[in-house]
């Protein structure tokens, strides 16, 4: 991974690429925002989205990332802005699957923790080599994986925490995701695990797929 390739070489001003991409992030954020299901739902569930896209703004000046990462991390965000507007529960995508397939339990959540995983490998990677220089060995692989896992759980907990302070209690099936399934938070941290997986065996095949080519 180049220098250039991490960080992009572009000013912000002049990196049009990442307008178009950041414009129609807020475009497509603010419809799903004007008339969602639930306002209270939305409001508290947008908030780690407005945080991160902060965050992004902010940093780009000093430890700027790749379009490509950006455009994973728009790619998620895009995904869980859907369900905030119809609540992860009751997306028209469950919906669809409970009548066809008669399931119990609403998927849309597990495809978003496993897509935590897939789409943020890249742009943790990036920022890993960026702020520590160190590009070969394990570390620039295992460092991500860790990342991502230990923010799964810290979403988990928070999660938790958030509905035992609201009142909601935590055995409160709606008021934490669980749907029914003792296991839910155990699952959600190892879909974002294999997620991450996944997109660490593409990183490596591809990185092995061009010194085979050069």
């Amino acid at each position: 991974m180049s220098t250039s390739q991490l960080t992009g070489g572009v000013p912000f001003r002049t990196n049009y690429r990442l307008h178009l991409l950041f414009a129609g992030f807020v475009i497509y954020w603010i419809a799903l925002g004007l008339w969602p299901v639930q306002r209270s739902l939305w409001l508290a569930e947008n908030v780690l989205v407005v945080l991160t896209v902060a965050a992004l703004v902010w940093t780009y000046r000093f430890t700027p990332l790749s379009n490509m990462s950006y455009l994973f991390i728009a790619l998620f965000l895009c995904l869980h802005t859907f369900a905030t507007h119809f609540s992860y529960e009751t997306t028209p995508i469950d919906n669809w699957l409970k009548a066809t397939f008669h399931t119990k339990r609403s998927y849309y959540d597990r495809v978003v923790h496993f897509a935590f995983g897939l789409l943020w490998i890249y742009p943790f990677r990036q920022l890993f080599v960026r702020t520590t220089g160190i590009v070969r060995g394990l570390w620039p692989y295992l460092a991500p994986m860790a990342l991502v896992v230990g923010l799964s759980a810290i979403f988990e907990i928070t999660e938790m925490a958030v509905a035992s302070l609201s009142g909601q209690g935590t055995n409160n099936d709606d008021a934490i995701g669980m749907q029914g399934d003792l296991y839910d938070t155990q699952k959600d941290m190892m879909l974002a695990w294999f997620g991450a997986i996944a997109a660490e065996g593409i990183l490596i095949w591809r990185s092995r797929r061009k010194k085979v080519v050069n």
